[in-house]
């Protein structure tokens, strides 16, 4: 590759991502129906047709910023690795990251509640991503006791589906409050009650 190349090819992937940026936030200020490709485009300083160069549809538009949020956090976090108890803490992590991030925390909660209906777009995976985090924290709970950490009488299925649609209803919370709920400390609260262990 030429230096040039390589100079295009880079100006290129910081376009993309200034693209997924711009439209992590149209997203979840209007959500995936309200929000537009022409206005995404006209923040990121390109013309629509640039914009579709980049992501032919507004469907693999969100799609993108949708898996794109999904590594960052499974980088950063390493939850696929993460076991037992390592894995629970993390999750209490991933709830004081989001603390700091309003904008990826509002796209979360608008696209998801949109999501429910059988014809969006991303109905297909969130269903997949729902499956997956509950099945990854029933897991961890099943880890946990194994480690002879989970206290007596916590069942680990309905532990980790709990915990999941607790951490969904701070994030709710979180944003109607303007940032009052502490997310993490709910959640780190809630699952120090369920150990034997520090947490």
């Amino acid at each position: 590759m030429t230096a040039e190349a390589g100079r295009g090819y880079a100006k290129g992937r910081a376009k993309r991502r200034e693209i997924l940026d711009q439209a992590m936030a149209m997203f979840g200020e209007a959500g995936y129906r309200g929000a537009s490709l022409r206005v995404i485009a006209t923040r990121c300083g390109i013309s629509h047709p640039g914009l579709l160069h980049h992501f032919p549809t507004k469907e693999s538009l969100l799609l993108a910023v949708l898996e794109h949020r999904d590594d960052v956090d499974g980088e950063w976090l390493a939850l696929d690795t993460a076991k037992g108890v390592d894995h629970l803490r993390r999750l209490a992590d991933l709830a004081a990251l989001n603390a700091t991030r309003r904008g990826i925390v509002e796209l979360f909660s608008v696209v998801a509640a949109e999501a429910t209906s059988a014809d969006h777009p991303a109905h297909a995976h969130f269903v997949r991503r729902y499956r997956t985090s509950v099945a990854n924290t029933e897991r961890a709970y099943r880890e946990a006791r194994d480690e002879g950490a989970l206290r007596a009488g916590i069942d680990p299925s309905a532990a980790g589906r709990q915990l999941i649609a607790l951490m969904d209803g701070l994030q709710v919370q979180w944003l109607l409050g303007d940032g009052e709920t502490d997310m993490a400390g709910v959640l780190r609260a809630h699952v120090r009650a369920q150990l034997t262990v520090d947490f």
